[in-house]
């Protein structure tokens, strides 16, 4: 899941900046339960090591911003994912909105 969960992060940075809490809060909306933060913090400190997220800091909050190479990646993995899976949730559509 850890593979999945970075995506996710991602793909939340790639639309806004975000606090550690808020990305948590925006996962547990789509998961249906919030990760914990010794779930959710390594994983964002390893997409900062690899380059594909910065930090900044404000007062106390950190707030987290995808880099370039982090829209890069996402994109790429987006593209993987529509060619690994697209026809899955094509046919199971009716599930998947249902799941919205």
């Amino acid at each position: 899941m850890r593979g999945m969960l970075s995506f996710l992060i991602l793909w939340l940075l790639s639309k806004r900046e975000m606090y550690g809490q808020e990305i948590a809060e925006e996962i547990g909306k789509r998961r249906g339960e919030k990760p914990n933060p010794g779930t959710i913090y390594p994983a964002l400190k390893d997409l900062k090591a690899r380059g594909l997220i910065r930090t900044e800091r404000e007062g106390r909050r950190v707030v987290y911003s995808i880099t370039e190479k982090g829209r890069i990646g996402t994109m790429r993995a987006c593209i993987y994912f529509c060619k690994a899976f697209g026809e899955i949730f094509e046919e199971h559509k009716n599930i998947c909105e249902q799941a919205s």
